[in-house]
């Protein structure tokens, strides 16, 4: 029998599967102008973290096994594999892996799409890929420390492990400035349940159900899962002179999204090999 946290689960993730099904109509024509001028160089515009200094990729990705994870919509996964990656993707929306497949057949690339939840891989084998890309939807799943603990399976000893959240209290704050200017928190912190339905806005998606995970569960739910934190940073979306209201003001006041950088750790918390658990596997890209 099903536990009720199961239930849960399952209800949460048919009910964004839904939405996300419905809101990669209207994201593709946003997204594809951007995409189709990045196939120039693709390297330029592959993520990286804060500073300029230090890039957050391996030098070459040229035959790297990279998992870009809840990453449907055309974008991240063509990128990499047009940048010489060995691409796999998947996404718990059918409609957003349409996109991946669009784009795929246009631009003549072989990449494995894969239609499934980011808490459970189960399909993939351990130790796989020396590079996991992870674009923001951890908000999507009530247990994110599951998430996590199903990335570190699938990710190579010394593997890097680069992902995106929506910063906890950015979804806690409202939307729109209050009497005074200045943005208001409004829902508590780690409550538990779904938040409520937003104002359409660029920091929600309508109809979807968002939950807030705490810095402790983000962070460190990625430590407990068998990472080392390497570096973190706050994408800066502010802008000179923004509107009261709009994305760029907001983001002076609350930095939307905390991106991250870890490493998947060559033993086990307990001191062992990670080998023994889940067969031999080793980072191949350089650093």
């Amino acid at each position: 029998m099903l536990r009720d946290d199961d239930r849960r689960r399952d209800a949460v993730l048919a009910h964004n599967a839904r939405a996300w099904d419905r809101l990669a109509a209207g994201l593709a024509p946003l997204a594809r102008p951007a995409v189709d001028a990045a196939f120039a160089d693709p390297r330029t515009w592959l993520g990286s973290g804060g500073s300029a200094a230090r890039s957050w990729l391996p030098d070459r990705l040229d035959g790297l096994e990279v998992l870009c994870l809840a990453a449907g919509g055309g974008k991240h996964g063509p990128l990499y594999a047009a940048a010489g990656a060995r691409v796999t993707v998947i996404d718990l929306s059918s409609a957003m892996l349409d996109l991946d497949r669009q784009v795929a057949r246009e631009r003549r690339i072989d990449m494995e799409i894969l239609q499934g939840s980011m808490d459970d891989l189960s399909t993939l084998a351990a130790a796989r890929y020396d590079l996991v890309i992870h674009p923001v939807s951890t908000c999507y799943v009530p247990d994110v420390g599951r998430v996590f603990r199903e990335v570190a399976r699938v990710t190579k000893p010394g593997g890097r492990y680069v992902s995106q959240h929506k910063s906890p209290t950015s979804l806690q704050a409202s939307v729109e400035p209050g009497a005074i200017g200045r943005y208001e928190l409004l829902h508590p912190h780690g409550g538990g349940g779904p938040l409520p339905p937003a104002p359409p806005s660029r920091l929600r998606e309508i109809g979807t159900q968002e939950f807030i995970h705490s810095l402790t569960a983000l962070l460190g739910g990625i430590c407990a899962a068998g990472f080392t934190v390497e570096d973190i940073c706050e994408p800066d979306h502010t802008l000179p002179a923004a509107v009261p209201g709009s994305f760029a003001h907001r983001a002076a006041f609350v930095p939307p999204y905390l991106r991250v950088l870890a490493r998947r750790c060559r033993k086990n918390r307990d001191g062992s090999d990670f080998s023994d658990l889940f067969g031999a596997g080793t980072i191949t890209g350089g650093d």
